[in-house]
């Protein structure tokens, strides 16, 4: 690997030694310098609250050995548990939650500043990263971005016309030609974000009339195409060709390019999502001196290379992402590692309860209406 190598001394020179075959490997050379985190932070035990399937193995026990430290490593399904256990007082150091989601955090104080002076692989961080997460920390107080993307539509290019999934964009879900053959992704932020974008609104809209129009444009896709609502079993489906289109994040599409070349990504011109993770740390962390450590290390150009190799998301990290990309990299010419960049008709979701509270019963009868 090319990569600089920017974390502190004691962690650069275990890089050096590991520099033939990169910091993926979880052997500890005898000349490594190993931090004392009880001696040095007052504490040894972190918690990670992270989504699942979206680390490398070997990522936790480097840290771990580097550290002199044990990382509880727990996992999530969706942001709304997160919030839900969080609320309900259980005791994490690191949580690695989506943009809105971390808006809210910030909104009720369930999180704490990120300690800058610890944070120097910050520079690491491709400013138009940093800009997505100003949308909702303005002043980068609270985060440190994990992985980006976007949401788009896979589709099998032996079946479907690049021109005409290109020209219609959102709307080839209303298609009848493909009836039987889509997967909708099982989220009421997602789906309704389609067909706001698709009717031409902005997905962070709570306008009763165009969510009332957003409705509609679901009840009618239902009828139309009869899709199969999943979640991460359409990984694997496409991967089989199971399906001729699917919505998917950007992340799982990269790899399920990679499975089946017949597969193809497109984000449509009407706009979608373009999203944010970031890892941040609880009010309530109980050792936020290595929580800070630990979103440092995350941090490192060799540790975000080996986490974006093996999840297939796109890195926040120009180096890595840019060398995950090129022709010698695992995602050269895969159009869904590179979410589309400076398009005026993409957005950031926010965090907005009023909209929240009327996308849920209205989803329960979208969810009713395919049955």
């Amino acid at each position: 690997m090319s990569l600089h190598l920017r974390l502190k001394p004691a962690f650069t020179s275990l890089c050096a030694a590991l520099l033939v075959g990169g910091c993926a490997k979880t052997e500890i050379p005898e000349d490594a310098v190993i931090i004392d985190s009880q001696k040095e932070y007052g504490c040894n035990t972190i918690n990670v609250y992270n989504a699942g399937e979206y680390i490398a193995d070997e990522t936790v026990p480097m840290f771990e050995k580097l550290y002199t430290a044990h990382v509880n490593y727990v996992t999530f399904d969706s942001n709304e548990m997160l919030y839900t256990r969080l609320l309900g007082g259980s005791q994490y150091d690191v949580l690695v939650p989506s943009d809105y989601m971390i808006e809210r955090l910030m909104k009720e104080e369930l999180i704490q500043p990120l300690d800058k002076s610890v944070l120097t692989n910050l520079e690491n961080i491709d400013e138009e990263v940093l800009n997505m997460t100003r949308v909702f920390d303005p002043d980068l107080v609270y985060t440190a971005p994990y992985f980006y993307g976007s949401v788009g539509l896979v589709y099998n290019n032996q079946v479907v016309d690049k021109a005409e999934i290109e020209e219609k964009g959102w709307d080839i879900l209303h298609d009848p030609k493909y009836k039987g053959r889509i997967y909708a992704y099982d989220s009421q932020r997602d789906m309704f974000m389609i067909a706001l974008k698709a009717l031409g609104y902005s997905m962070n809209t709570d306008n009763p009339d165009e969510i009332q129009a957003a409705y509609d444009w679901l009840l009618e896709m239902n009828e139309l195409v009869e899709p199969a609502y999943v979640t991460d079993e359409v990984i694997d489906g496409m991967a089989n060709g199971e399906m001729d289109i699917a919505i998917m994040y950007s992340g799982d599409a990269a790899y399920v390019i990679l499975e089946n070349y017949d597969m193809s990504y497109i984000e449509p011109k009407q706009g979608t999502n373009v999203w944010v993770d970031g890892m941040v740390i609880p009010s309530n962390s109980a050792c936020p001196a290595l929580a800070n450590q630990f979103i440092n290390f995350m941090m490192d150009n060799e540790v975000a290379y080996g986490n974006s190799e093996y999840v297939g998301y796109t890195s926040p990290n120009t180096e890595v992402r840019d060398e995950l990309a090129g022709e010698e990299g695992d995602f050269f010419e895969n159009m869904a590692y590179l979410p589309r960049s400076g398009y005026d008709k993409d957005e950031v979701f926010r965090f907005n309860e009023k909209m929240t509270k009327q996308l849920n019963a209205l989803y329960t009868k979208v969810k009713m209406s395919i049955n």
